[in-house]
């Protein structure tokens, strides 16, 4: 989540995924919900909105998908607790309670992202517009998710354990 103040402030929220499939290039899929502080707006993602990013992971990578995701509250409430299970192609394990570095999609993928070196954007749809390029530059460089990956320390290879 990265936050803008003053007038016209909000947030941009980012839901993602570092997708490995064997023979296939690593990829990045993500979803991006902006909240205006507008009257009965939800500010973050829902149930509903996870389960529509992996639908569409699913559809893209064309098999079943292993999740590794963090305990955020809508990660394992009942509600998307019921929509997993309603998905017979996916399976889910939890990080510990908190684990930020086994987490490669956090800050590691947007912060430095938005940093770089660049003057800030001025406004909650500019700091979008920059988010939105940086990750679509990210999706081709395969090289750069698998070290957001290597990062971490989780074998993501079980084969050669």
């Amino acid at each position: 989540m990265v936050t803008v103040s003053g007038k016209g402030s909000g947030r941009v929220n980012l839901a993602g995924l570092i997708c490995l499939k064997p023979g296939q290039r690593t990829r990045l899929i993500y979803r991006m919900r902006i909240y205006r502080r507008r009257k009965n707006e939800r500010k973050g993602f829902s149930e509903t909105d996870y389960a529509r990013l992996l639908d569409a992971a699913h559809q893209q990578l064309g098999g079943p998908i292993v999740l590794i995701w963090d305990n955020v509250n809508t990660h394992v409430d009942a509600r998307m607790r019921s929509l997993i299970d309603m998905r017979p192609w996916l399976t889910v394990f939890s990080l510990p309670t908190y684990a930020p570095e086994l987490n490669p999609v956090g800050d590691r993928v947007v912060a430095p992202q938005t940093r770089a070196g660049q003057p800030g954007p001025c406004t909650l749809d500019d700091l979008a517009a920059v988010i939105r390029s940086r990750l679509k530059q990210m999706q081709y460089r395969p090289d750069l998710l698998n070290a957001f990956l290597a990062h971490t320390g989780l074998n993501t290879n079980p084969r050669s354990a």
